[in-house]
């Protein structure tokens, strides 16, 4: 019935008060498949479509004329009454599914990909002329693999024996979870006992297919909780690099330091606001404005506590705990009283909106960015700790202390620097956060424990073993908490840290020197 043209006897069922009518007159349009036929449908789809007293299908125009559906002309004389074709929300399925299907013969590419993938949601045997023709005419080879999974499908339900098996040895390659599930169907029995798919063959065929597709799937599911587990130990390597410095430099237990991520986060805020109110035709780049704002802003306000509090704190751990503790919470006091109570939203740009699909797993583009912003991080602390004067000094004094100040270090001043810089980088993770949801006073709370776990796993003052930790932890609760629940995640990680210190109290990556006790 392809490539006929639109005639009156096809479209007249649309006048009929029986919805089953309608409905075929709606399989009869779309098996046209030309853009008259797409034209009528959409219009169905919109209202637009009216039937006269005397039955003739009519539309409207831009002036409110009435015109007829075929040739688009004027009627004349113009109808005193017509009446608007009901569409039942069956029809309105049904048409979403024939335009979607008379979308693939469209010549631009992504509004035939878009159709291709709506189709699957919604096959009728009816379609499958049009299916055909599209093949027949497609070049794209991520088109051709949908359309024919979707083919295969409908032909799941064919009369011809080797049509139904030829559909079953297609779809053995697929890695969808609702083909898998049609396939399972066919192996089950209806209420007189008898199998859905006939043929013994084809069923064997079937069994072998839906062990492949378990088979895929379960790599798939991995594969996405490995992804949510990198994201995951990006922002953890984020949250506790600063720490991992500050920790085994000063041997501080900051309970301030999420707080450090959330002034990051609220900088990002301010930076954003500023971008809509002064350079709204920049607004994409208010992020790589934000990193080096996120960065002073908490790199400031942690020198200005190192100086002013904790300075006189050193070697009293118990004080320096309930000291940062408060400050933790005048900090967050004082967020409240700026910006108030609710959580305010930092929106992503357009180029960290959207995502790339791989092996049918969703990777948002924000996320993929935090994971290459922790590399880019990671790479800058490593060069600076290593390759700078400031880094020598640090990594003098947290190896040994006494000697560096012997040597001439002002240990002081690189105390005050190392904490400014700790704090500095949980600003920048206070970036990354505030792209994966809404920022709000209590941030900084939600990252605090992991952080210190994070370091106390990797080793003290360990840049290395902190990428290991952070890394190992992110993806070790992403694989395990489907199965145990978050809850019971947290408690074995928790269980699984304990011992590895019990062994290892230094870390799984200690330090390697000498080590003057105070």
């Amino acid at each position: 019935m392809v490539g006929k043209a639109l005639d009156r006897a096809d479209i007249a069922g649309l006048a009929s008060e029986t919805a089953m009518e309608r409905l075929k007159a709606i399989e009869e349009i779309a098996a046209i498949g030309d853009a008259d036929a797409l034209r009528l449908l959409e219009a169905l789809q919109n209202s637009e479509v009216m039937v006269t007293e005397t039955g003739q299908i009519v539309l409207e125009n831009e002036e409110w004329d009435v015109i007829d559906a075929i040739t688009l002309e004027l009627l004349d004389p113009q109808p005193d009454m017509y009446d608007t074709v009901i569409v039942n929300n069956r029809m309105r399925s049904q048409l979403e599914s024939a335009v979607g299907v008379l979308q693939l013969l469209s010549e631009d590419r992504e509004t035939r990909l878009t159709s291709a993938k709506s189709l699957q949601d919604n096959l009728l045997p009816s379609l499958l002329s049009i299916l055909n023709k599209a093949l027949s005419q497609e070049t794209d080879q991520e088109i051709i693999r949908i359309l024919k999974e979707s083919q295969s499908v409908i032909l799941l339900d064919a009369a011809d024996a080797q049509q139904r098996m030829e559909a079953v040895n297609y779809l053995i390659t697929s890695s969808e979870r609702r083909v898998r599930e049609l396939l399972a169907a066919k192996l089950e029995k209806n209420e007189e006992g008898v199998y859905k798919e006939e043929s013994a063959e084809i069923r064997v065929v079937i069994e072998s297919a839906v062990t492949a597709i378990d088979r895929r799937l379960t790599f798939i599911d991995y594969f996405g909780r490995l992804f949510s587990g990198l994201s995951l130990g990006s922002i953890l390597l984020l949250a506790a690099m600063g720490l991992a410095i500050t920790y085994g430099l000063l041997g501080v237990i900051n309970l301030a330091h999420g707080e450090m991520l959330m002034i990051g986060a609220y900088a990002t805020y301010v930076t954003q606001q500023l971008f809509v109110s002064y350079f709204p035709n920049y607004f994409d780049l208010y992020v790589l404005a934000a990193i080096p704002m996120a960065f002073l802003c908490s790199a400031v306000i942690g020198v200005i506590l190192e100086r002013t509090v904790i300075r006189w704190l050193y070697g009293r751990p118990l004080e320096t705990l309930l000291a940062t503790w408060g400050i933790s919470l005048f900090l967050i006091q004082s967020v409240r009283q700026i910006f108030g109570a609710q959580n305010v939203e930092v929106s992503n740009p357009n180029w960290l909106s959207g995502g790339v699909e791989v092996w049918n797993v969703v990777m948002p583009f924000n996320r993929i960015a935090i994971i290459i912003f922790a590399v880019m991080v990671l790479i800058g602390i490593w060069l600076l700790i290593s390759q700078t004067r400031l880094g020598l000094f640090i990594r003098s004094v947290t190896q040994n202390r006494s000697m560096a100040a012997c040597v001439g270090v002002n240990t002081a001043k690189v105390d005050m620097l190392a904490f400014g810089l700790g704090s500095g980088i949980a600003g920048l993770a206070g970036v990354a956060l505030s792209q994966i949801g809404n920022v709000g006073p209590d941030l900084g709370q939600a990252y605090i424990i992991d952080s210190f776990m994070v370091v106390v796993l990797g080793g003290v003052g360990q840049l290395a073993g902190t990428v290991y930790a952070a890394l190992g932890l992110g993806a070790f609760s992403k694989l395990i908490e489907p199965g145990v629940g978050a809850v019971l995640t947290k408690i074995i990680i928790l269980v699984f840290i304990i011992a590895v210190i019990q062994k290892r109290p230094q870390g799984l990556f200690a330090l390697k020197g000498r080590f003057v006790e105070d």
